[in-house]
């Protein structure tokens, strides 16, 4: 059972705001949950700050944490004394990746207005987002047959079409996608197509 990011409270570490991202791929995160102030979200969209934000630099070339006032990065657009003007004046970032090589990373920026984050509070922020990103870990025993069955869902064909597509009967695909939904914790077949594309299956 997978813990939402909403039921761990982690308003209550970072008062300030929170950005959490998790399982990011090649380009979007499977799940990401924006508690920032929306004037410095809209500010920050604006002026197209993501590509100079140091803490963007900092999680996607580290794993761990740092204070965001420990960064050695440069900052020449100002990121950071832009975001205290909206209350995000102390801030730690962590990030965590797999072991192996699939590329897949999560990270979470935390901010609070009043004093530096704590180191237990660090540790406790880490601990949450390692078991977030180990929660969201994809499914390893889908076979190749049940994929090709949630591709060709992804692709919007019909179980009459996915089985002549494949030389197999109706009752074949039904058992393929019915073990891939089991296997996805997916209680309809788009949602397990949708799910497979997420982790990057299909």
């Amino acid at each position: 059972m997978k813990d939402s990011i909403d039921s761990l409270d982690f308003s209550h570490l970072a008062p300030a705001g929170y950005y959490i991202a998790l399982r990011i791929g090649f380009a979007f995160p499977m799940e990401e949950v924006n508690a920032l102030p929306p004037a410095w979200v809209a500010e920050y969209t604006r002026d197209g700050l993501m590509l100079h934000d140091p803490v963007m630099r900092w999680v996607y070339a580290n794993d761990g944490s740092s204070r965001w006032s420990e960064f050695t990065i440069d900052d020449p657009r100002g990121v950071l004394g832009r975001a205290a003007e909206h209350g995000l004046c102390f801030g730690v970032a962590i990030s965590h990746s797999d072991e192996d090589c699939d590329g897949q990373r999560s990270f979470g920026s935390f901010a609070r207005n009043d004093r530096e984050f704590k180191v237990e509070e660090i540790r406790l922020l880490e601990t949450r987002l390692s078991a977030l990103h180990a929660s969201r870990l994809p499914p390893a025993n889908l076979t190749q047959a049940e994929l090709e069955a949630l591709r060709m869902v992804k692709n919007g064909l019909l179980m009459k079409q996915i089985a002549n597509e494949l030389g197999v009967t109706e009752g074949a695909v039904k058992q393929r996608l019915k073990n891939a939904k089991l296997k996805l914790k997916a209680k309809t077949s788009t949602q397990a197509a949708t799910l497979a594309t997420g982790y990057g299956l299909i």
